[in-house]
């Protein structure tokens, strides 16, 4: 199956549905260029709110079913034809959660995916928004291949990767929010952040798709850059596109997912892994089991 995969990038203010709006433009924009597979960057309806710790925040969190930009990005997806991940604030009756919402090329939901790292940092306290996901890592059958999506803190670890390799995806999808350290202005992670997610393509033999924001937004006590770079990489992990830190971007890139496979079968990584040995992965301190 030859599929052509897009990562995009914006920025967002505190107007909703004009965010929203600009995410749907880049989505036409991308399915326009023949994308079938479009990444649309974390928290896309607002500014990354966790810069602060605010209790009004929690108002902008709603459930799945009444979230305005799955309804209406739902409705495009079915008149485009097109598979689009689309990661939200998610309100579980008294619980919140960072979820990502997979919506199929009909336009269909077969299910969330709710982020399982929950980072805690100057100008990232996710902690104080989202409980650690409870869903487990998820991969889904769509339209245009198997896929699996983790969402921004989940790709520095690379097991997240290897559970959804292991569990069948074909594609591996990263929507993240990150840029400047505001505790320390002189740290750029942005080279450190693409190649982790390099080696979780190369390692799995399988292509992905980061999408990032960009722009300038400030909180009560901080103010933050986020670096855009948005790229798509090969199954080699080799970056064949990618956007620069600052322009609104649409990536395109096509991919033979039945040549991707029989490279991957070939190269043997899956053959000669050892789960008898990882015992070690199971605990934080490495102990073995």
């Amino acid at each position: 199956m030859q599929v052509t995969v897009a990562a995009t990038q914006m920025a967002c203010g505190w107007d909703r549905n004009a965010n929203i709006a600009n995410a749907e433009r880049l989505v036409r924009e991308a399915s326009a260029r023949g994308a079938h597979v479009i990444l649309i960057q974390e928290l896309f309806e607002t500014p990354y709110f966790c810069k602060d710790h605010l209790a009004a925040h929690f108002e902008l969190a709603t459930p799945v079913a009444d979230n305005p930009a799955i309804r209406r990005l739902r409705a495009v997806a079915t008149e485009l034809g097109v598979v689009l991940p689309l990661s939200v604030f998610e309100r579980a009756n008294n619980a919140y959660f960072n979820t990502l919402v997979m919506v199929d090329a009909d336009g269909a939901i077969p299910g969330i995916y709710r982020k399982s790292h929950i980072p805690e940092g100057p100008g990232y306290h996710e902690k104080y928004y989202f409980s650690p996901g409870d869903t487990g890592f998820r991969v889904w059958d769509t339209r245009f291949g198997r896929i699996g999506v983790g969402v921004c803190w989940d790709q520095w670890f690379p097991e997240c990767a290897r559970a959804m390799a292991l569990m069948g995806a074909e594609l591996l999808l990263y929507p993240t929010a990150i840029g400047s350290e505001p505790h320390d202005p002189t740290l750029d992670s942005r080279f450190h952040w693409q190649r982790t997610m390099q080696g979780h393509a190369a390692a799995n033999v399988m292509p992905l798709v980061a999408s990032n924001r960009i722009g300038t937004e400030r909180g009560e006590k901080v103010e933050m850059t986020f670096y855009g770079h948005s790229f798509i990489a090969d199954h080699t992990g080799a970056v064949i596109a990618q956007a620069d830190d600052r322009s609104e971007t649409v990536l395109t890139a096509s991919f033979d997912l039945e040549a991707v496979r029989r490279y991957r079968h070939a190269w043997g990584v899956f053959r000669d892994r050892r789960p008898d040995l990882y015992g070690p992965l199971l605990s934080l301190g490495g102990e073995p089991r």
